[in-house]
Parts: C-alpha cells; structure tokens; sequence
C-alpha cells in the first residue's frame, strides 16, 4: 500500500560525568521524521552497508557499592561537617545492620547496592578507533553491495565518496566526521593518482605485516595508525574534502552536542538547511550517510536529494531555534547535571503530553 506513512520519532540524552573527558560533548534533543512513498526531501536506495564487532568502548554498567563504602562515606560525611565520631564507629554499624531494623533498608537489604547511571563508561580513543573501524567495513560492505547491484562501477565511475555531495555521520561531537573519516577516504583513493600524492606528502602508511606479532605488535600499530589518521586529516586534498562536504553537517552539532540517536539526524537538518539559506542547488544529488552505535555497529547508506527539498528544509527552522536558548550559569548547569534543580529554567511552551 503505497498511501501508507510512517513515523520514526528519536529522543536521547547524552550524559557524561561531571569533570569527565566526554562532559564537553554533552546534548541532548529529539524529533521526528516522515517515512513515505516518493518523498519531498530524501530518497534512500534499498542498499545497506553494515559492520559490527564486539567490543565495550563505551557502555552503562550496573554499579555496585558496598554496604561497607556506604556506611564509610555516611560517616566521613558526618565528619566533615564537624561530628565528632568514636573510634571503630564503622566496624560496630557493619556488625549491627543486619540486627537492626534498618535491614531491610534499600541501601542494606543486601550486600551490596545495585546503581544504574545515565552517565558511561568509556575510553575516548578506543572508542574513536572503534568507530572509525565500524564505518571503514560498513563502507566496505556498502561499496560491495553497490557494485553487485549495479549501482557502482569503479572503472567507470567516480569514486563513491566523491559522487556524494554531503557526507552526514553520527557526531557525538562536531569534528568527529572530519576526524574519524580519514579511513573511508584513504580506503576510496588507494590505487588512485591523488593517494599517490598524498603518500608523497605524508609517506606510506603502515602496514600490520611490518610489526611485532601478539598484542603488543597490534598496540603498536593501532597506535601508529591513528597517527596516519591524523596526518591525513591534516592534508590539503582532505582539508579539501571536508570543507565541501562535511563542514555543513557539523554546524548544528557545534551548538548543541551530541543526542547519540538523534545526532545522524541533527546533521542531516544542518547540512541541507545550510544548503537552502546559501541557495545551493542540491536537487538529485546524493548524500552518504554513516551511522554508528558503540559496542561497536556501523551502517553506511545513501539519499537522494528530492526535487521538492527546498520545500521541507526551508521549514526547519533549526539555527533559528537554536539562537533562541536560553544561557544559564554554571550553578544552574550543575544542579540540572546533579538532578537537584526542582523546576524548569523557562516556562514550558508548546507542550504536550
């Protein structure tokens, strides 16, 4: 039935510790997107290239604390605020709990307290890694799959990442495309003149063959291939590259941060806003489109921009939207951050339930 429409709505929260490496990147939002026969803004081909591996680069464990760490931390709270406490206080609460009528407390009731967090557990260059690896296979896979459908013929074609006009990926922070996406483009330019060029400027890049066996051989070539990472992020040819199709999709991303689900989308909505604000003619053209998820999948895929665009991007209103934040102080952020802020900072407007 091709009258049927659907709707796929996201809403996330990214979280992170409070001094943390990852609390810069925090965000948080939401919305909604139409799916329909023949669309207005975006086409995407049944084509799907995928990658996952197990790995546990960022994740939300259970925590658990002990009922000796509670009751130690209770009474060095008590202590700093000037109680005076007797000696071994600590060791006759432990012996008295489960005599007492407090043991059936939730912080005693067993041995140790079970705690969810809304903030993870992650390692920022692991996890950098990780997604640049997912996407790399996932757009190995879809390549693969474009050219078994026909879509794609490297010795005719240009190649994929040059046939798309905009590239939008997951950005858990702004520069995380332009950053993480070095792999795809020297994977999409080897054997061509311009990596030869490229290899002259920056030298040949390692090879797994060339270190040590075992895991510290692999340690030294993870890392001396980040650095490759980062030397091709630094040349002209990708400097290039992103300016003309990924610095668009990072605009929005730089003032809001990351909304893990919602992040793909977000940069989407920037690119082809910006687009329609600079009267850039974008109809027809393709767009890649790069998914991740720690833990670690990827998913790479493809849009075609629709004739009637202008049409739904020129309705977005999304930089204009994000000039009318409010600013709050750093007291406020931090009783937001900690839950204790017991009512809104403005008046809810346009809500429902």
């Amino acid at each position: 039935d091709q009258d049927r429409i659907g709707i796929v709505v996201f809403a996330d929260n990214a979280k992170y510790d409070l001094g943390s490496s990852g609390e810069y990147t925090q965000g948080a939002g939401g919305g909604a997107i139409l799916i329909r026969h023949n669309p207005r803004l975006l086409v995407i081909p049944d084509i799907w290239g995928v990658s996952t591996m197990p790995v546990h680069d960022f994740f939300k464990p259970r925590r658990e604390i002990s009922r000796r760490s509670i009751v130690d931390t209770v009474l060095e709270l008590a202590s700093e605020a000037g109680q005076n406490l007797r000696k071994n206080l600590s060791e006759k609460i432990m012996r008295m709990i489960d005599k007492s009528d407090k043991r059936d407390h939730t912080l005693f009731e067993s041995e140790t307290l079970k705690v969810h967090k809304d903030t993870p557990v992650f390692d920022g260059a692991f996890s950098n890694r990780c997604y640049s690896e997912s996407v790399k296979y996932a757009f190995i896979n879809f390549r693969s799959k474009a050219m078994s459908a026909g879509r794609y013929n490297p010795d005719e074609d240009k190649i994929l990442t040059d046939q798309w006009a905009r590239i939008i990926v997951h950005l858990p922070y702004a520069f995380q495309a332009k950053r993480m996406f070095p792999d795809v483009f020297r994977h999409d330019r080897r054997n061509l003149p311009v990596w030869d060029d490229i290899e002259s400027e920056i030298g040949p890049e390692p090879i797994r063959e060339n270190f040590p066996e075992g895991i510290a051989g692999d340690s030294e070539f993870e890392s001396a291939n980040d650095g490759y990472r980062r030397m091709i992020s630094k040349t002209d040819q990708f400097k290039q590259f992103v300016e003309e199709r990924i610095e668009k999709t990072q605009r929005a991303s730089s003032m809001v941060g990351n909304q893990y689900t919602g992040s793909i989308f977000l940069a989407l909505m920037s690119a082809l806003e910006s687009d329609f604000n600079e009267n850039q003619d974008m109809k027809g053209s393709r767009i890649g489109l790069c998914g991740y998820g720690s833990g670690a999948k990827a998913k790479v895929f493809e849009g075609i921009i629709q004739p009637e665009w202008k049409h739904i991007a020129s309705r977005f209103s999304l930089f204009s939207r994000i000039d009318d934040r409010q600013p709050i102080d750093k007291s406020i952020y931090e009783a937001l951050h900690r839950g204790s802020k017991g009512s809104s900072v403005i008046s809810p407007s346009g809500e429902f339930a």
